[in-house]
């Protein structure tokens, strides 16, 4: 599979470019997809929520800054932000997916590690994670700067899915409660 410049692809949106779009949208489309039908649970609402974020796109294409993330990471909390939207429209409550799923959903979603990452706090962040014990760090290196899913990682590790998913969660509290301090 060919690898595609999103960015470069926006910035041609951006003008006008209805070719550009259309490789855009082949590029990208079936992640946000999954995304929208991950939360909304029906087809029909999920190719709606679709739809109306690939129409805001071709309008705000320069709206994008990659300075604040990814181009993949803006699409989905665009399309995280308009199934929130359409839930609340139809009084609904969000569909929490399950520890997979949402694993697979949020690898690229801006994670608590991403808002931390200012000059100000990289330092404190830093010192944070060299508290944390060998086996935590390379969890959460490879869970938030790879986007690796708990069972890849498990995979990768040779590690039980549980051990992993534990070490996750026991290096965020331990992250959280240094960076309070």
């Amino acid at each position: 599979m060919r690898t595609v410049d999103t960015a470069y692809l926006l910035s041609r949106i951006s003008l006008g470019d209805r070719q550009a779009f259309r490789h855009f949208y082949d590029a990208t489309s079936p992640r946000l997809y999954a995304i929208a039908l991950g939360l909304l649970r029906r087809r029909d609402e999920a190719e709606e929520v679709l739809q109306d974020t690939y129409v805001g796109l071709w309008h705000s294409a320069r709206t994008y800054n990659p300075e604040r993330g990814t181009v993949q990471t803006w699409l989905n909390t665009i399309i995280r932000n308009r199934c929130i939207d359409r839930l609340r429209q139809s009084d609904r409550r969000l569909v929490q997916p399950d520890d997979e799923s949402w694993s697979k959903i949020a690898s690229d979603l801006p994670t608590p590690l991403h808002h931390l990452m200012t000059d100000q706090d990289s330092k404190a962040l830093a010192r944070c994670l060299e508290q944390l014990d060998v086996h935590q760090q390379e969890s959460l290196a490879l869970a938030f700067f790879e986007g690796l899913s708990h069972t890849e990682l498990a995979g990768r590790l040779d590690t039980p899915l549980g051990t992993v998913k534990a070490r996750i969660r026991r290096g965020l509290v331990q992250l959280r409660q240094c960076m309070q301090t």
